[in-house]
């Protein structure tokens, strides 16, 4: 691990395990051990898989899927809609335990988070102790699992959270990391998307050590720059990307890295809408508001771009958030190219009492969507799952 004076970095990458559909289990046990799809029901033509439980993935069944191709694959699943406002709930609580074991929590999206133990894992044991503790809490407070992967940096650790799915847990010791990277099937290296893995069948490239034994200017031939840089500190151990976001002052956000690189347009734009959803439900969680969108695009070659736009107003509805991240998507996205991860957040964030001006000259689309949301909001609040909104046709 990497050391800093006599301090030993040590990071938690904690993983929910197909977070929607096990809630949905939970809350219905009725649905234990059925292949639970959440995202649609079949005949909805623009919807996607959020979650599909492991029940549902032996099918071949995974996130950002069409769900009509979903059906063909498994016609007895269960499909459902998603319930945004129960798993915002839920991923709360979860945030909160994490919180109990390490005040440096980054939360990455609503079922994933780094916890950076450096300094507080003395007060709870070793990694595996810890862990342990962190995930019997989880458990014992919401009935859910979850896999956790620890390393000396993020990146390590949001590998190794995914090596022993579901409920798992993964160490690579202290001076391992090299040695782990270069025994990795490179089907495991994180962000390296569909096109790179084409690359390396070409190449005959098989683990990391096959990758680290290529010098740089042959990397960046076959990868070009952004990705051969990544590449190269990837199979090394080394932290290749660090899951620092740009600082935006007290913004939330939802991101997600596909299993498969996007390209369907209708596929893309019911990610962000689901995720627009999330962020609204955050929102009334919190109680909070905010007047800045921003949308980040990673796309198959590891290039990354962000773009943000300020409204007059702070918004009122995920409509609104998602039609404002369509059009910075639409602005900012290079067509043709494969998308690895997909990121939309809210920033400007202010408490939601606060008078503002500007909401004097709301439209009456925007009171009525803000006013029908805060609606759905509080009786899934009260009676979870009794209400959702209707998928468009």
């Amino acid at each position: 691990m990497v050391e800093k004076g006599n301090i030993t970095n040590c990071f938690f990458h904690a993983d929910l395990d197909a977070f929607f559909a096990a809630v949905e289990q939970h809350d219905n046990p009725a649905l234990k051990g059925k292949p639970v799809i959440v995202g649609g029901l079949p005949g909805e033509r623009r919807t996607v898989v959020s979650t599909a439980s492991y029940e549902a993935r032996k099918f071949g069944v995974h996130s950002a899927m069409p769900i009509v191709e979903a059906y063909r694959r498994c016609p007895q699943g269960v499909y459902l809609h998603g319930r945004h406002q129960r798993y915002a709930e839920v991923s709360h609580q979860i945030m909160t335990i994490f919180h109990d074991f390490s005040p440096e929590v980054q939360q990455m999206s609503i079922d994933e988070a780094f916890l950076d133990m450096t300094r507080t894992r003395h007060l709870f044991g070793e990694p595996p102790q810890l862990a342990a503790l962190i995930k019997d809490k989880v458990r014992e407070v919401t009935g859910l699992t979850l896999s956790i992967g620890v390393a000396s940096n993020k990146y390590l650790a949001k590998i190794a959270s995914g090596m022993q799915k579901p409920d798992g847990l993964f160490i690579i010791p202290p001076g391992g990391e090299a040695d782990f990277m270069g025994t990795l099937p490179v089907e495991k290296i994180w962000g390296a998307g569909s096109k790179t893995q084409e690359l390396f069948r070409q190449h005959s490239l098989k683990t990391g050590a096959d990758i680290r034994n290529l010098d740089m200017d042959f990397l960046e031939r076959i990868f070009g720059k952004a990705l051969s840089a990544f590449l190269y500190k990837a199979v090394r151990g080394e932290a290749a990307e660090d899951f620092d976001r740009d600082p935006k002052s007290h913004s939330i956000s939802a991101e997600r890295t596909f299993e498969y690189d996007l390209y369907d347009p209708l596929i893309i734009e019911a990610e962000i809408r689901n995720m627009s959803e999330t962020l609204m439900w955050r929102l009334f969680e919190g109680n909070v508001r905010g007047r800045m969108i921003f949308l980040k695009i990673r796309y198959g070659d590891f290039s990354t771009e962000s773009i943000q736009t300020s409204l007059d107003i702070p918004v009122q509805s995920s409509k609104e958030i998602s039609e404002t991240a369509l059009a910075l998507f639409n602005k900012k996205y290079r067509h043709g190219q494969g998308i690895r991860l997909l990121g939309v957040g809210i920033g400007t964030i202010e408490d939601a009492d606060k008078p503002h001006q500007g909401e004097l000259f709301l439209s009456p689309e925007q009171e009525k969507l803000r006013k029908l949301e805060k609606t759905v909001f509080n009786i899934n609040k009260r009676f979870p799952g009794a209400v959702h909104r209707q998928t468009e046709a």
